[in-house]
C-alpha cells in the first residue's frame, strides 16, 4: 500500500494538484496583470520605447514558474504523503513508523524526477498560457474578465493534456 500511495502521489497527484492550484491563482494573476497593462496602455508605451515585451514581461514569469513549480510539487507531495500516512494509520491500522520506514524503498528517485519534471513543464505551460491571454486582452474591462477566465480554463485543460502526454510517454519508467 505504501508503494502504491507513494508512486501515485509523487508521480501523478502531487504535480497535477499543484499545477491546477497554480493555474487558478498565478495563471489568472499573470493574465490580469498583462491585461491591465493593455487597458492602461502600458504595453503600448513599452513598445514605443523599444522595450521587448517578451523579454521584459513574459520571460521572467515563465522562468519564475519553471523554478517554483517543482518546489510546490515537493510541498504538495509531502502534504499528500502525510495525509496518506494518517489515513493508512486510521483506516488500515498501519503504524506511522512502519509507513515512514517503508517510504524510501517504495518511491524511487525516477518517480520523484518524473514528478519534478512535470512541475517544470506545467509551470512553463501555465505561464505561457497566462501571458498569451493577457496580451490578447482588448483595452476594456469586459475583455479583461473574459480573458482571465479563459486563461484559467485553458491552462487547466493544457495541464491535464500535458500530464496525459507524460503518462503515456513514461508509462514504463520508474515502476
Amino acid at each position: 500500500i505504501v508503494r502504491l500511495l507513494g508512486v501515485s502521489i509523487t508521480r501523478e497527484l502531487g504535480p497535477l494538484l499543484a499545477a491546477i492550484l497554480v493555474a487558478g491563482r498565478s495563471g489568472s494573476a499573470m493574465t490580469a496583470q498583462l491585461g491591465v497593462m493593455r487597458v492602461t496602455q502600458e504595453l503600448d508605451a513599452l513598445q514605443v520605447m523599444g522595450i521587448s515585451i517578451s523579454q521584459r514581461l513574459i520571460l521572467p514569469r515563465v522562468l519564475a514558474l519553471a523554478v517554483v513549480m517543482p518546489l510546490l510539487v515537493l510541498w504538495t507531495d509531502a502534504a499528500a504523503l502525510a495525509g496518506g500516512m494518517l489515513a493508512a494509520y486510521v483506516q488500515l491500522g498501519i503504524p506511522i513508523g512502519s509507513f515512514i520506514d517503508a517510504l524510501p524503498d517504495a518511491i524511487s528517485l525516477a518517480n520523484y524526477g518524473i514528478g519534478l519534471t512535470k512541475g517544470v513543464a506545467f509551470g512553463v505551460t501555465i505561464a505561457l498560457i497566462g501571458c498569451h491571454f493577457g496580451l490578447l486582452i482588448e483595452p476594456n474591462t469586459d475583455s479583461l474578465g473574459r480573458g482571465t477566465t479563459t486563461a484559467v480554463v485553458t491552462a487547466i485543460t493544457a495541464v491535464i493534456l500535458v500530464n496525459a502526454v507524460f503518462a503515456i510517454s513514461l508509462s514504463g519508467v520508474g515502476l
